[in-house]
């Protein structure tokens, strides 16, 4: 399988040490990176992903690693650049509360559900092959959008880069994994990270001067050149590679039942915030989204081993622990990662490129701190720092519950509430990743990294569809204000309970945990 063949959870940008007592990974190199922001650096667990991978010769290292920087930095960019397009989306697409929502999620589900299984793909059929595929996918449906004459339009290209996002990522992870050993790997993962964190800084800075100055189309045509470098440098230079070892049957049904639900159980939220969308179908699509999820975690208990999400992971508190607060922590900060420009384009009437500025001390804060949060963690164990970061992280959301409608000022509310955010995230973020490593046997260290990460973009999903019930208040700056209020209020509560699952569920030693 895959995740077998790959790694995952975390992607900060160093790398975290694997205490003492815990199981190494298969070559034994430590990824140089935890888990990220799902829209602003790149997503849980990718560390696992590369330290699963069998290695293959290589003779093109530069161009390689180039390639897969390129290429995945299209989606890290388009998971951050389209939020501070939001208000200009709905004012020229007429797009409603739900819409909204949809134009982030429409991206977020396929990626979320289906990059386990295109890992996979890779495994089976070959890494370059599906990478390729991927990129190509994700280009024209960048060009899809960019012309788009009407909301459907768009939220079909969405879905489509969101296919190509999940075929890509992965599988760029995996070659990297492939193509380098020893303390080479660990530097080309480290320099992956780092430039994936650096797109997703930029991204809303650069989508904001391209919708100030140009329009909003021209945030997906940016994605043209860079993919195309990709494609190039992949076609002359990447070595084609695949899992040698016996590799088990795809997991095709656990794959289309876990999107259908989270697809179902996504548009019920989003049709539930505006008042006449079908609501006589919202509780039956909810409740049929929730009887796929059933089925679907029925068959991954049949599949054993073979399944994309095997149960036996949950066998420990750790494991347990780590999912619940990745998913309450990633959820509350994806949430704020949209609303934020929005409120300040709406309310403050800030510019696109200086509302996307606003949540630049959060990557910053996180590059500076994984280093040395890698050394604590390898040190101490990754209870403490998971419940200190996440609690610091709730504490800045709660922060943000001081905005007023005439009290939104940067440097007083907005900045202060963001670096406490930045620097919660910046402790979460490597001992996040070395946890979920130490938590499963050996044999699971991908597979449980590849599911941490899907499970911080399936959160975003849910986050993303319960922050249509803020758009719904765009029409008065008030109601607006007072929603983002209680978003904020929300969110720190969701982010607390993380910080109680790792004090209640992890023990010092993860391995420990029965």
């Amino acid at each position: 399988m895959f995740l077998q063949a790959a790694c995952k959870p975390g992607s900060g940008f160093l790398a975290p040490h694997v205490p003492p007592n815990a199981a190494e990974p298969a070559n034994s190199e430590s990824p140089k990176f935890g888990p990220a922001m799902t829209a602003v650096l790149a997503g849980p667990g990718d560390g696992g992903i590369v330290a699963a991978t069998q290695p293959c010769r290589c003779h093109h290292p530069r161009a390689t690693l180039a390639a897969t920087i390129l290429g995945s930095s299209v989606a890290f960019i388009d998971g951050s650049v389209v939020n501070v397009a939001l208000p200009t989306l709905q004012h020229d697409l007429g797009a409603s509360a739900a819409g909204l929502s949809w134009t982030i999620n429409a991206y977020l589900l396929p990626l979320g559900a289906l990059i386990l299984i295109g890992g996979g793909l890779g495994d089976h059929f070959g890494r370059r092959r599906l990478f390729l595929i991927g990129l190509s996918t994700f280009t024209l449906a960048s060009l899809a959008c960019a012309v788009a004459p009407s909301l459907v339009w768009l939220l079909g290209g969405r879905g489509l880069q969101g296919l190509g996002a999940a075929l890509l990522m992965p599988n760029s992870l995996a070659i990297l994994g492939a193509a380098f050993t020893g303390e080479r790997r660990g530097r080309a993962v480290g320099t992956w990270a780092a430039m994936g964190a650096l797109a997703g800084a930029i991204g809303p800075v650069l989508g904001g001067w391209l919708v100030d100055t140009v329009g909003w189309r021209m945030i997906f045509l940016i994605n043209l050149p860079i993919a195309s470098a990709a494609g190039c440098l992949a076609w002359a230079y990447v070595a084609e590679s695949r899992d040698t070892r016996q590799a088990a049957p795809l997991d095709w049904r656990g794959a289309v039942l876990a999107t259908a639900g989270l697809a179902l159980l996504t548009w019920a939220l989003t049709a539930a915030a505006s008042a006449n969308a079908g609501a006589t179908m919202i509780w039956p699509a909810a409740l049929l989204g929730c009887a796929l999820l059933l089925s679907f975690v029925m068959v991954e208990a049949r599949q054993g081993e073979r399944a994309i999400m095997p149960l036996s992971m949950f066998a420990t508190s750790a494991f347990v622990g780590l999912t619940l607060l990745t998913f309450l922590v990633y959820g509350s900060l994806t949430g704020l990662l949209v609303l934020l420009p929005f409120l300040l384009i709406k309310v403050a009437g800030m510019t696109a490129i200086a509302s996307g500025a606003t949540v630049l001390p959060v990557p910053v804060l996180v590059g500076l701190g994984s280093p040395l949060m890698g050394s604590v963690t390898g040190r101490y164990g990754g209870r403490w720092p998971l419940a200190l970061g996440a609690s610091v992280v709730a504490a800045g959301l709660a922060m943000y519950a001081r905005v007023g409608l005439e009290d939104i000022h940067y440097f007083t509310v907005i900045l202060p509430a963001t670096v406490l955010v930045g620097l919660g995230m910046a402790v979460v973020v490597a001992p996040l990743t070395t946890s979920v490593m130490a938590s499963v046997a050996a044999d699971q260290i991908g597979t449980a990294s590849g599911f941490n990460s899907a499970v911080a973009r399936v959160a975003g999903l849910v986050a993303t569809g319960l922050v249509g019930f803020v758009f719904a208040m765009h029409g008065s700056a008030g109601g607006l204000v007072g929603a983002f209020r209680l978003a904020a209020l929300v969110g720190a509560a969701a982010t607390a309970a993380g910080a109680a699952c790792a004090v209640i569920l992890i023990p010092h030693s993860p391995k420990a945990a029965t």
